[in-house]
Formats: structure tokens, sequence, C-alpha cells
């Protein structure tokens, strides 16, 4: 099953859901900003990814937030997360193989 952590106003988001359709996948959409990740939920992805939870902020979006992510615990990052999903890099996708932003959306065929 491949899932998308997905927000249908991003491009970068919107491309690689087209890409996934167009190479005959119908993923599970996982609009974060409507329905947002529990504490637990951001973590298993974390792990998915194996990245710490600031390689998955947007650096933008953390600073407007005041965010110092020089300073931030890593778990209190996942809580930061969890509580304002704008934080989290789009788009990511999950595979069978495994889990990637995908910028450029290109970079899914990794784990296609």
């Amino acid at each position: 099953m491949i899932k998308i952590y997905h927000n249908p106003r991003c491009s970068k988001s919107r491309q690689a859901l087209e890409i996934l359709q167009k190479e005959g996948k119908e993923p599970e959409i996982i609009e974060y900003l409507k329905t947002p990740l529990t504490v637990a939920a951001v973590q298993a992805l974390l792990k998915k990814l194996n990245l710490p939870a600031r390689d998955i902020v947007r650096k933008k979006e953390a600073g407007a937030l005041d965010i110092d992510l020089a300073a931030v615990t890593d778990a209190t990052l996942v809580k930061e997360i969890a509580n304002n999903p704008v934080l989290i890099e789009r788009p990511i996708v999950v595979t069978e193989k495994g889990a990637l932003i995908c910028r450029p959306p290109e970079k899914l065929y990794d784990i296609l």
C-alpha cells in the first residue's frame, strides 16, 4: 500500500500524486492539514523516513512559528509537528520499499 502525506494546495504534492496516478498507483491520500498526525504517528513516520524531526520541518514555517530548530529537542519538535501540521515538508510518500520526502516529486521513483 502506498501512502502520500499530501497538501492539495502544494504544487509539488500535486505533482507527486499525479505521477503516482500515471503509474497506475492509487495511494492512500493523507491530508495531514485536515487530519493532523498524532505524536505517535509523527514518530512512526520519522522511523520510516529514518530522519530526525528537524529534517521534515519546513524551515520557513518554523521561523514563522518562532521555533529555533537549532535549540529545540527532537521530542519537543515532534510535539510541535503534531500540534502544527503546517510544519511538515511535503509530499512524503511511503511504499513497501521505503519512505521519502519527494522534493522534487520525481524522487518517488526511488521507492516505487
